[in-house]
C-alpha cells in the first residue's frame, strides 16, 4: 500500500469505477480487440453511470471532481483487465475537452460540454502530423481566412476516435512559423469532422485494436469563428494545459495496466505446479514479480503527487512527466514479467496477458517518449543546456 490517504470521495470513485469496469470480462475485451470493434457497451456504461463528465464544471452538467479522481478512476479501469483499450475509450471522452473547459467561449462551453459529459459527442483529436512528429511548431496544416469563414487543408496521423468522431479538436497554422517564436501562430479548431471534407483512413498497429487511430486527410474543410477555441494564434498555449493532466493520467493507466498483469501473473504462480511445487515457489518466477510491484508503487506515488500539486493549482511539470516515464518502464515491464511467468501460455492470448503486454508498449513511445520526458527534465529541473 501506498501513503496516499485517498478523501471519502475519491474512496468512492475508486469502489464504483471497479465495479462498472469489472462487469466488462477479460474475454470482453479479448474479443474487441480481436474484431477491431469499439467497445461502445463500455462507454455507454460510464456515460449512463455519469463518469464521463468526471472533469467537467458541474454547470455544464459534470460532476466538477479534480484529476486526482479522473487518473484514479482511468487506474482502476485499465486494472480491471480492460487495460487501455477501455482506459482510452474514456480517456478520449474526456481529457481531450480540456481547452475547451478552460478556454473554449462560453457558447462553446454551454453548446458542448454537457453533451460531451453524456458522451453524446465523441471527439477526435487532431494534433499529431507525419512530417512534425515531436516537433508540433512544424506542423503545416493551415487554416486561411476566406471572407467569413476558415478554410482548412493538411494532414493528421495517429487522431484517435475519428472512425465515429462528429467532432475534431484540430490544430492548425494560421500564421507561418518564425524561429524566434516557433509556437506562436497556430489556432485550435472544435469543429464537426465532415466526412466529405476529411479522408479518414485506419491504422493497424500492434495494441489497442479496439479504440481506432487514424490518418486524416483535410480538403478545404469550413470552420468559422465561433469554432476558434480561445484565442487565434494561441493554440499550442492552450494544449500546454492538457499536457501535465494528461502525463498524469496515463501514468495511472500504465500503473493500472501493471496491476492486472501483476495480478494475473501472481494467480497463476499459485496455482501452476511443475516439479511438484507451485512456481511461485521459484525466486525466479517471485522475484521479477515482487520487483515489478515495487516499481509500481513508487510510480504510483510520483503520479498521485503530481496530480495533487496539479489540483492544487500549483506547478507540476516536473512530477507529471517523471510519473509518466516512471510509469511507462514499470507498467512495461511489469506486464513482460508476467507473460514470463506464463512461460509459452504468456505467448498465447486466451491468458490474457499478450493483450496487457501489447498495450503497455505505447506508453513507453507515446503520447510523448521516454527521451522527450529525459530532454525536459534534464533541460528545466537540472539547468543544463537544451539538447534538441
Amino acid at each position: 500500500m501506498s501513503s496516499f490517504e485517498p478523501t471519502e470521495i475519491q474512496l468512492d470513485v475508486v469502489e464504483q469505477g471497479r465495479k462498472l469496469a469489472d462487469r466488462f470480462s477479460l474475454d470482453y475485451w479479448h474479443e474487441k480487440d480481436e474484431a477491431g470493434e469499439y467497445p461502445w457497451e463500455f462507454v455507454k456504461a460510464f456515460a449512463e453511470a455519469g463518469w464521463m463528465g468526471i472533469i467537467t464544471p458541474e454547470e455544464y452538467g459534470g460532476l466538477g471532481l479534480g484529476v486526482t479522481e479522473a487518473a484514479l478512476l482511468l487506474r482502476e479501469i485499465a486494472a480491471s483487465g480492460a487495460g487501455i483499450s477501455g482506459a482510452s475509450a474514456f480517456h478520449f471522452y474526456v481529457f481531450p475537452a480540456t481547452p475547451i473547459v478552460r478556454h473554449g467561449s462560453p457558447e462553446m462551453k454551454a453548446t458542448f460540454l454537457p453533451a460531451i459529459a453524456r458522451g453524446e459527442i465523441m471527439m477526435a483529436f487532431g494534433i499529431t502530423e507525419p512530417d512534425a512528429g515531436t516537433d508540433t511548431s512544424r506542423i503545416t496544416t493551415k487554416a486561411e481566412r476566406r471572407g467569413d469563414k476558415w478554410i482548412i487543408n493538411g494532414q493528421k496521423v495517429w487522431t484517435t476516435n475519428a472512425q465515429n468522431a462528429s467532432h475534431i479538436l484540430l490544430l492548425t497554422r494560421t500564421s507561418p512559423r518564425t524561429d524566434e517564436r516557433p509556437l506562436d501562430g497556430m489556432t485550435l479548431f472544435f469543429t464537426p469532422l465532415d466526412r466529405e471534407r476529411c479522408d479518414v483512413r485506419v491504422i493497424k498497429k500492434l495494441g489497442r485494436a479496439a479504440v481506432d487511430s487514424n490518418e486524416v486527410f483535410i480538403n478545404d474543410l469550413e470552420a468559422d469563428d465561433s469554432h476558434v477555441v480561445g484565442e487565434v494564434g494561441q493554440g499550442f498555449r492552450y494544449l500546454l494545459d492538457g499536457l501535465n493532466p494528461e502525463r498524469i493520467v496515463i501514468a495511472m493507466e500504465s500503473i493500472g495496466m501493471g496491476q492486472a498483469a501483476l495480478r494475473l501473473a501472481t494467480n497463476y504462480a499459485n496455482e501452476r505446479i511443475m516439479f511438484e511445487r507451485p512456481i511461485g515457489t521459484y525466486q525466479a518466477v517471485a522475484h521479477p514479480l515482487a520487483d515489478a510491484w515495487t516499481k509500481l508503487e513508487a510510480a504510483q506515488l510520483m503520479a498521485l503527487n503530481a496530480a495533487a500539486l496539479y489540483d492544487a493549482r500549483r506547478p507540476c511539470g516536473p512530477e507529471a512527466n517523471a510519473a509518466k516515464y516512471l510509469a511507462a518502464d514499470a507498467g512495461f515491464w511489469a506486464c513482460d514479467a508476467a507473460l514470463q511467468v506464463h512461460g509459452g501460455y504468456g505467448y498465447a492470448r486466451e491468458y490474457h496477458v499478450e493483450r496487457l503486454w501489447r498495450e503497455s508498449r505505447l506508453f513507453r513511445l507515446a503520447p510523448i517518449s521516454q527521451e522527450m520526458v529525459l530532454n525536459y527534465l534534464s533541460e528545466h529541473v537540472l539547468g543544463l543546456p537544451k539538447s534538441y
